[in-house]
Order: structure tokens, then sequence, then C-alpha cells
């Protein structure tokens, strides 16, 4: 959706009539971005996070699209970079932007592999991203060696990063069977590596590969899993597909779930592996 005047979004949206989505910006109940919405300022619903009392909007009436892509190393998870080789939006089909405009769902560095989710729904890109929501990211760490009791024990406790205490939320040894599946979804096949599961509800950028390096333990390979109740199961490296009705509404009541389940923790702008 192109930038419009914040009441018509709202209007957009189904929650109010323009005037009545003035009175809500009046009445100091709308945010932008985590800050109080201006009458009349331009917003775009789809890259920006716009709430009222608190909620995200819902999803403008009308189709929306919504895609996962297995993503190769060596390619940078953003819209358009000038300085890159190759970006993520390459790597979709013509349909996957026709008539729309998607954009990533949040981001894995450029040396990292895996699920990457998109979308033109910005409500529910919220879901997925925003630290309050809680959805879990799984991960597959390969090492050079194996993991030390206590360096488990620091990645489990906490390690110190600049932006405060890092953990990870569960730390598991991964099963010959469970390498040979990944192994099946990767390319260039990868050399012996001892593999872990990682699994976090909140990302800091490069937070992975920060916290092994902070415990002696860099990280050689990092594929990212699953999202949600999502799994990477399907997709071979540099393939996407869209998904069903059925996957975006349960990865949505994945995210509303864990509002009422997981203790809140201090929000931090999420920013993915």
């Amino acid at each position: 959706m192109a930038r419009a005047r914040i009441h018509k979004v709202i209007a957009a949206a189904g929650l109010a009539s323009r005037r009545g989505g003035e009175d809500l910006v009046r009445a100091g109940r709308v945010t932008v971005d985590g800050r109080l919405a201006i009458i009349g300022e331009l917003v775009d619903p789809d890259m920006q996070r716009v709430e009222i009392d608190g909620n995200p909007l819902p999803a403008a009436v009308g189709p929306r699209s919504y895609w996962a892509l297995n993503k190769p190393a060596g390619v940078v998870s953003t819209v358009r970079d000038r300085h890159a080789d190759r970006t993520v939006m390459e790597l979709l089909p013509p349909e996957a932007s026709r008539g729309t405009r998607v954009y990533p769902v949040g981001r894995l560095d450029e040396e990292s592999e895996g699920l990457l989710l998109f979308t033109d729904d910005g409500a529910w890109a919220d879901l997925m991203l925003h630290p309050r929501y809680g959805v879990e990211r799984e991960y597959m760490v390969g090492l050079d060696h194996s993991v030390m009791k206590d360096q488990k024990m620091a990645l489990r406790t906490g390690v110190e990063l600049e932006e405060g205490l890092a953990r990870i939320d569960h730390l598991d040894d991964v099963t010959p069977a469970q390498v040979r599946n990944l192994a099946a979804l990767l390319a260039p096949p990868f050399p012996e590596l001892r593999w872990y599961r990682v699994v976090l509800a909140q990302g800091w950028k490069r937070q992975i590969r920060r916290m092994f390096d902070a415990v002696g333990m860099p990280v050689r390979r990092l594929v990212r899993v699953r999202v949600g109740t999502l799994k990477l199961t399907d997709l071979r490296v540099g393939e996407a597909r869209r998904l069903t009705h059925g996957e975006v509404s349960l990865l949505a009541s994945c995210a509303r779930k864990q509002t009422t389940t997981r203790p809140q923790r201090p929000i931090v702008k999420t920013a993915d592996e």
C-alpha cells in the first residue's frame, strides 16, 4: 500500500470512518512505530507499525500475498541494495509481486540460510516480527567442534551483548537423522560439522553468531529451519512458494497465543539473524 494520510489508512482497515480515524488520532489512541500519530501525517502501513490502543491494524480489505523462500547464502535480505550482487527479491517468482509489493518479513544476514517469509500485509508482518508476540525462530547451527558444558551454560543463562543480556531459549544436540534431513535442503553440501538446534523467541542483529563468538565457538553455518508453526521441509535452496491460507492463519494464531502465554520481556526492536 502506498503512503496515505493516517485517517485514510485507519478507514481502509475498516476500523472507523475517515473522520472517526481523525478522532482516534486526536484522542492519542494511534501510534506509528511506537510514537503518537499526528493528524494528517503520511504513513505506509506495509512498512510502518500503525497501532490503535496498542493493537496493530488488521490487513486492509483485498487479497494479500504471503510467500516462503529457502534463502541461500550470499544473498542480501533487502528489497533493493545497489551494493549487493543479488537480493532475495530476485529469487521470488514474478507472480509474487504482480499487482502488489511484497517485502521480506525480517531478515537473514547475507551468509545465513533458510526460511525467509515475504508479504504485503503490514499487520501480519508485525505479528511475526514484534518482540511482544514472541514468535519462535528455530535454527541449525554448524560448528567446527562440540560445545562444552560451561559454554552451553553460558549460552543458556545469558551472554552480555551491547543491547543487553542475550539468552537462547533452547540449545539441543542434533541427531544424525536431522543432519541428513538438513543436508537434503542445502547447497552446496556441507563438510563435517557439529550441529546444534537453537531456538530464539526474540532476536537481535546477528545474535546467534555474536553469542557463539562470545563463548569461543565461531559459527560455520547457520540455517533457519522454522518460524512459528512453519517449517522448512519442502523447499530446495533458492526455491519459493506461496503460503496456504491455513499456514498464514496458524502463524498469526501462534503470535497471538504468545501474547497471553509468554512473560513480557523488555521491548527491543527485532532484527533477525
